[in-house]
């Protein structure tokens, strides 16, 4: 029985007809190596960007479910083009959308969940000999809507359809060579890891990096999927293999930092220090889908019984996180809500510094020295992250990575500069 492999490509890898036709002989490759082949791919390069624009110049405020039936274009797209490019080249390959397939998923637009893949046309396929190519970022619910799976998504259809199909492995192709160990763009002498952990590149990918998204990586975790990131432009380049932790040899606390600009911060003000507003405050919002990172709650004012709570979202959910806010604020008899804009979430992440001592008064010490105060504190076993104004997040980046010790002998050859939207 031969193995299967799911290969992924971004937006940046498809970009192009010259694009596409180098991500075929990509494919072939791996079909000559005597593997059956899946291929996900996501929308041509700063396609979906171009299809937000259209829709906001129409109604600035177009519904989610509109929005699905607009994005999901995109892929189609893609799909077609470089299975064109597969049987160009003399290969027997066939393309499939969600709906074709059956990849099933929450009643949810924008940012659904997958739930189930039907696999039994793609297991027909590659038993005729088909390579197969497949729409990403894109599902169905039980009815028939059309949703998408939102940031990050192709890399999460991917990962699921490796895991649904029993692959060897899932390779995430995309415009850098690996996973680094902080943004090489940043550290020139940033290093390219061999091998990290699922739990090591969840909190990377949580933390700001963006080669992979969190929800990808949680699925290849929960699966066991193996996989390993590489570059679509040096395809003789390993570049990082993701595995569980209990198969990896640990020699450094640290394996990498990262820094996230993506955040905001809100505080609500003289919440009453009574049982069940937290619970009200966090429950309203975790009913609308919005993820909350950093908390923090202030001691209690005795005088007046009442305390702040502050907290950071992601920038793209604060215009509903206000919303919200202003719709519960009279049920919680809070004060005001202020935001603040200005911040940076610097992280350290390693599954090393799990009974290490001194981890953390290393990093802070480092940021002391540097003269970068620290907003708030947030920890797991393998990571800390401190909120700090966000002129100091490169200052602190650098700072970081060299006191770990993460540097790389020489420079780092980074051809992309951005992640793959899809």
């Amino acid at each position: 029985m031969k193995k299967i492999i799911v290969q992924k490509f971004g937006g940046t890898s498809v970009a192009d007809i010259e694009k596409i036709k180098n991500v075929a002989r990509t494919v072939i490759k791996e079909k000559d190596n005597g593997n059956d082949v899946v291929v996900v791919v996501s929308a041509m390069g700063h396609t979906t960007d171009h299809l937000v624009k259209m829709a906001k110049e129409i109604n600035p405020n177009p519904s989610a479910r509109e929005m699905d039936m607009l994005l999901s274009t995109g892929e189609c797209v893609s799909i077609a083009l470089l299975t064109m490019a597969i049987q160009a080249a003399g290969y027997k390959a066939v393309s499939f959308n969600a709906i074709q397939i059956g990849i099933l998923t929450e009643n949810i637009h924008s940012k659904a969940r997958i739930i189930d893949i039907k696999t039994d046309k793609l297991r027909k396929n590659l038993d005729n000999g088909n390579i197969i190519v497949v729409a990403g970022f894109q599902g169905v619910t039980e009815d028939g809507e059309i949703t998408t799976l939102g940031r990050g998504g192709s890399d999460t259809s991917a990962v699921a359809l490796a895991a649904a199909l029993n692959a060897q492995r899932c390779d995430i192709y995309t415009d850098v060579e690996g996973v680094y160990t902080t943004d090489p763009r940043i550290v020139p002498k940033a290093s390219r890891l061999d091998v990290i952990s699922y739990e090591e590149m969840l909190e990377l990918a949580h933390a700001g990096a963006n080669v992979l998204h969190p929800r990808s990586v949680e699925t290849a975790k929960q699966y066991a999927v193996p996989l390993r990131v590489r570059s679509s432009f040096n395809i003789d380049n390993e570049g990082t293999l993701i595995l569980g932790v209990e198969k990896m040899e640990i020699n450094k606390p640290v394996a990498g930092v990262a820094s996230d600009l993506s955040q905001v911060r809100v505080v609500v003000c003289d919440i009453p220090d009574t049982p069940g507003e937290a619970a009200t405050l966090f429950g309203s919002l975790a009913d609308e889908n919005i993820s909350v990172d950093m908390i923090i709650q202030s001691y209690a004012r005795k005088a007046y019984n009442t305390n702040d709570i502050a907290f950071t979202i992601n920038k793209e959910d604060l215009p509903r996180t206000m919303s919200i806010l202003d719709s519960i604020k009279t049920k919680l008899s809070a004060g005001d809500v202020k935001v603040d804009d200005d911040i940076a979430k610097i992280s350290i992440i390693g599954a090393g510094m799990i009974d290490r001592p001194g981890i953390a008064s290393t990093m802070f010490e480092t940021l002391a020295k540097n003269n970068i105060n620290i907003r708030m504190i947030s920890t797991s076993e393998i990571k800390i992250s401190c909120l700090i104004n966000k002129e100091d997040a490169q200052k602190a980046l650098k700072a970081l990575h060299s006191v770990f010790n993460l540097e790389a002998e020489e420079s780092a050859d980074v051809k992309g500069t951005l992640p793959d939207e899809d």
